[in-house]
């Protein structure tokens, strides 16, 4: 199930996302973020953060490093303070 879920945001990222243009506020990307939570957390947890991240995702929300919980990136954070 990871893997569908992985290559349906896959398909969004190579279709869809070029024709918007570059609008994600946040660093991971929302699809980027997407498979990657799915990748650590698998498809329930992965799913339910992919969710919370794209209801921040609007021009009121908030902007910038928005690491999934337990990746690289947020060790990397961390170790960095």
């Amino acid at each position: 199930m990871v893997w569908f879920l992985q290559k349906l945001f896959k398909l969004y990222y190579w279709t869809i996302s070029p024709l918007l243009g570059t609008r994600c506020r946040y660093v991971p990307t929302c699809s980027e973020y997407a498979h990657q939570a799915l990748e650590i957390h698998g498809p329930v947890k992965g799913l339910v953060l992919t969710i919370k991240r794209l209801s921040r995702c609007h021009p009121w929300g908030g902007h910038g490093m928005d690491p999934v919980p337990g990746s690289e990136l947020e060790q990397a954070l961390k170790d960095q303070q």
